[in-house]
Order: structure tokens, then C-alpha cells, then sequence
């Protein structure tokens, strides 16, 4: 007798957890904060040619584009650090609780959305 179901959970019938979004999370802001960090050290080299390029790039930076993409890296980063810091406390040992994991999914969801707001503030000088 032949059994036709899936021996894995299927993306069509599998139930999304917050442990699973903070960890593909976790895994693409790493990738966008390499890029991000290589950028900004591109963006510092170019001190060395002068200041007409190192000024194109602060234009840039001043448009609605360029502040949006450095809010978002701002984000990137937030959420890194507090997801860094979740599994380094996994790592020692707590918090594997489904309920621990929950929480501390949630806190790194919304601290990085605050860390992020507050980094703001400072950034405009409000704070």
C-alpha cells in the first residue's frame, strides 16, 4: 500500500510560527547588513578621491530614496542585534519554552520597530 502524503510538513499545509519568521528574518537581514556594511566602506573610500564623489553620494543619501534604504538599514541592524542576542541566550541554554519563544520573538519584532524609531529621533536630533 502506497502512502501519498508528504512524510515532511508542506509549504501548503504547514502552520507559520513566530520562531520560523524570526529566523528566515534573522537569516536575510544578515545577508542585507554584509552587503550593507561592504557599501558603507565603498562609500568611505570614496573620502580618498575627493569631495565631488563622496558628495554625490550624501545628494543621494538626502532623497527620499536614500532615507528610506538607511531607515531600513537601521531596521536590519536592530533586528539583527536583538535576534543575535535571543540565540545567544538559546545557545546557553534558555528559552526553548514554546512560550519563551513566542515572547522572545515578539520582543525582537517590535524592540527592533523601536530601536529603529528611536534611532530615528536621536538621528533628527528630537532626542
Amino acid at each position: 500500500m502506497e502512502n501519498k502524503n508528504p512524510l515532511s510538513p508542506h509549504i501548503q499545509i504547514y502552520k507559520w510560527h513566530i520562531s520560523s519568521l524570526v529566523s528566515i528574518s534573522h537569516r536575510i537581514t544578515g545577508i542585507i547588513n554584509i552587503i550593507a556594511i561592504t557599501l558603507v566602506c565603498i562609500w568611505a573610500s570614496f573620502l580618498i578621491l575627493g569631495d565631488t564623489n563622496y558628495s554625490f553620494i550624501n545628494l543621494f543619501l538626502n532623497s527620499f530614496l536614500g532615507k528610506f534604504i538607511a531607515i531600513g538599514l537601521a531596521w536590519s541592524f536592530s533586528f539583527q542585534i536583538l535576534s543575535e542576542i535571543r540565540h545567544l541566550i538559546m545557545d546557553m541554554g534558555y528559552g526553548f519554552e514554546l512560550q519563551t519563544t513566542r515572547i522572545t520573538g515578539l520582543v525582537v519584532i517590535f524592540g527592533s520597530v523601536l530601536l529603529t524609531i528611536l534611532t530615528y529621533l536621536i538621528g533628527k536630533n528630537f532626542i
